[in-house]
């Protein structure tokens, strides 16, 4: 199976370690990816969240393109709601021209953190933003950054020049359907909710109108994905990840972790979430991704390996570059 590979980074807040030591992990592995061609990186935005360190995407994009040759770098995603349309049209525009063809834009609903005062001060004091209000904003954003928007971005700037590729972050038919109607690439989020990819990627492809965005569907399908020697390895590796996504906290170490049970109620839940992703050997995660491929039809995966260590978290993209050769 031979198909596009990108990745997915939070910069990991790992158990003992300063945000400086997750950065710099961070920088170790976008600088590998880069050598080892995948076809692009992006950063999320969370807000007051112990596991990750990306807090704004924009910042990790401009620092990480200056660091590497021929990536992409973009955001998984700006979270609209906590931004005004124009300030993101604006730093994307930005980024762009700095860093012509190598900028995306993924823009994302949720509010990037469970902490409602956190999101009470992102949004000044501005309740959640309903259906409507995040379409219009997608739409404000789309506007801006196709000249139409009544405002120059950037003094000199054009529409075309280089600019950022916008897509749509979804987890649901209902996201998806959004994405369709506005002609825009989209992003599953598999590695959250794995149990609506292959609905949301049919409503899609069902709904897509093309537009000067894309002229076809387009399909990235983020996984989650562990490699290592054998299956026994990569779910040791694996482990940190399910206790934090059981109770959120910086990553343990393999060590760690091995230390703490998973209780007996959410085993159950752990396994089929695990079954859902791609963990294990390279043969073993070439089955995954070309299992994934066929129910959802994907044009792209983009990996997010959740392994404590830069060292152990590159070799895992390193191995499942191999799965795709």
């Amino acid at each position: 199976m031979t198909i596009s590979l990108s990745a997915l980074d939070l910069v990991i807040a790992e158990s003992n370690r300063t945000a400086a030591e997750s950065l710099d992990m961070t920088r170790r592995t976008v600088r590998r990816l880069d050598e080892l061609g995948y076809r692009r990186v992006w950063f999320a935005e969370h807000h007051g969240v112990e596991l990750a360190a990306s807090v704004v995407p924009a910042v990790l994009m401009a620092h990480f393109a200056a660091l590497t040759k021929r990536i992409r770098l973009g955001s998984g995603g700006v979270l609209a709601p906590n931004h005004a349309p124009l300030a993101i049209a604006e730093q994307f525009a930005t980024l762009a021209t700095l860093h012509p063809d190598r900028i995306d834009m993924g823009i994302g609903r949720g509010p990037g953190t469970f902490d409602q005062s956190i999101v009470r001060a992102l949004r000044r004091g501005g309740e959640p933003t309903t259906d409507a209000e995040y379409t219009e904003d997608v739409a404000a954003i789309l506007k801006y950054l196709s000249g139409e928007g009544g405002v120059q971005l950037i003094a000199g700037w054009q529409p075309d020049d280089g600019g950022a590729c916008p897509w749509l972050l979804a987890s649901s038919p209902a996201s998806a359907e959004l994405a369709a109607g506005l002609g825009l690439p989209i992003a599953l989020a598999h590695h959250i909710r794995p149990e609506q990819s292959i609905a949301t990627a049919e409503r899609y492809r069902e709904r897509f109108t093309p537009s000067r965005w894309a002229d076809r569907p387009y399909v990235m399908v983020a996984v989650e994905t562990v490699v290592a020697d054998t299956d026994e390895e990569a779910a040791r590796l694996a482990r940190p990840a399910d206790i934090a996504r059981l109770k959120p906290s910086a990553l343990l170490s393999p060590e760690e972790a091995a230390l703490h049970g998973i209780p007996e109620e959410a085993r159950g839940t752990v396994r089929a979430f695990a079954a859902a992703q791609a963990r294990g050997t390279v043969e073993t995660v070439r089955r995954r991704f070309a299992e994934i491929v066929r129910q959802t039809g994907a044009d792209e995966l983009m990996l997010f390996a959740a392994v404590y260590d830069a060292d152990a978290r590159i070799r895992c993209y390193e191995l499942a570059a191999e799965a795709v050769d």
